[in-house]
């Protein structure tokens, strides 16, 4: 079978063509999954529930559909409070890949991110039978099924999709993990929610526990990420409504976004960049409520010659390598000022915002 490749109507140059219906691209995926003996989805590093929940859902159907092995992997950590709520509340067994062999499954599938060694840690020699995603890519991933909406605003809103159109029940534990991660995906911010998500949340929300999804809003801050967001407050530039903050050195990765969303609360700002060193990478982390910015794009222009960045145009991320910065080592006291002066530069031209001192 060839790729099976997203429906392509409003983008295609014939008007006329007709889209593909969801139960096509269902069955497709199923003639996939079911000839394999044993199927790992990958989640992408650091994940978020976007990606653990689309994870799930599938594990659900293909579960339903005989697959008699089935494991879920990622990489990087789950350090963000509320994603590691999301994990404990909700008991969930996911596997690193340093602990999984790839090489062992027959089938592979890539849940909420579409090409190996970006945004993940999965070797590029690793072929990929399924990928289903709503992040955009100049060019289309490999994979004999690709589902790839780039309109669509959660990786979770398709998977809804594929299991409404299905006869597979969805569990409690499923449809709330799927309900919470459409809602920190796409509805908790003004921009950006598609009829998608609205839709496949009302699905999900007869089915989820609604409370336990409330617990996993109110979980708790850990000392570690408070000190972290301390940080950003107080290393904070303002030029005109755009921000640029550093969590500083940190071991939780999670602290960056949360960060982001904070600051994003101050009057008067309405884009965001914070950035953090954790181990040998800085990570960033980005918003945006300005409709005048896709800060995708912004973060792409800054930092795609340097790193890995990408999202979409209201939440972005990304991550540089520290050998970016050979000049000075990992224990040089200087080492953040630097790194801080040239992310701060960089996102600020970009923006076209100059020094106003």
């Amino acid at each position: 079978m060839g790729p099976v490749q997203e429906d392509q109507a409003e983008e295609s140059e014939s008007e006329s063509a007709a889209p593909r219906p969801v139960t096509s691209r269902l069955e497709d995926l199923a003639a996939v999954v079911t000839d394999a003996e044993s199927l790992c989805i990958v989640c992408h590093d650091n994940p978020d529930p976007d990606s653990i929940a689309s994870a799930l859902a599938l594990e659900l159907l293909a579960d339903a559909w005989g697959v008699p092995e089935i494991e879920i992997a990622y990489g990087g950590s789950i350090s963000h409070q509320q994603n590691r709520a999301f994990v404990n509340l909700l008991d969930l067994d996911l596997v690193h890949l340093d602990n999984t062999d790839l090489d062992a499954f027959d089938c592979i599938a890539f849940v909420d991110h579409s090409i190996p060694g970006v945004n993940n840690s999965v070797p590029a020699s690793i072929t990929v039978d399924v990928v289903i995603d709503h992040h955009d890519f100049p060019e289309p991933p490999e994979a004999e099924f690709v589902d790839v909406r780039d309109r669509c605003g959660a990786t979770a809103s398709i998977l809804v999709g594929y299991l409404t159109q299905s006869d597979v029940p969805i569990s409690e534990p499923v449809a709330s993990a799927l309900l919470f991660a459409i809602h920190r995906e796409r509805l908790d911010y003004v921009r950006y929610p598609t009829a998608d998500e609205y839709q496949a949340a009302l699905t999900v929300f007869r089915q989820a526990d609604v409370p336990l999804v409330e617990e996993m809003y109110g979980s708790a801050f850990t000392p570690a990420m408070l000190d972290a967001i301390g940080e950003a407050i107080r290393s904070r530039t303002v030029r005109g409504s755009s921000m640029v903050a550093s969590v500083g050195q940190t071991s939780e990765s999670g602290a960056i976004p949360q960060a982001a969303d904070y600051l994003l609360n101050l009057e008067g700002i309405t884009t965001v960049l914070v950035f953090g060193l954790v181990e040998e990478t800085i990570r960033l982390s980005a918003r945006s409520m300005d409709s005048r910015v896709d800060i995708a794009d912004t973060l792409e222009i800054a930092f795609e010659d340097v790193g890995q960045v990408g999202g979409h145009g209201d939440m972005a991320g990304g991550q540089i390598p520290l050998g970016l910065f050979a000049d000075h080592g990992e224990d040089d006291p200087d080492l953040l000022r630097f790194v801080s002066s040239r992310i701060r530069d960089r996102f600020f031209d970009v923006m076209h915002l100059e020094d106003e001192g």
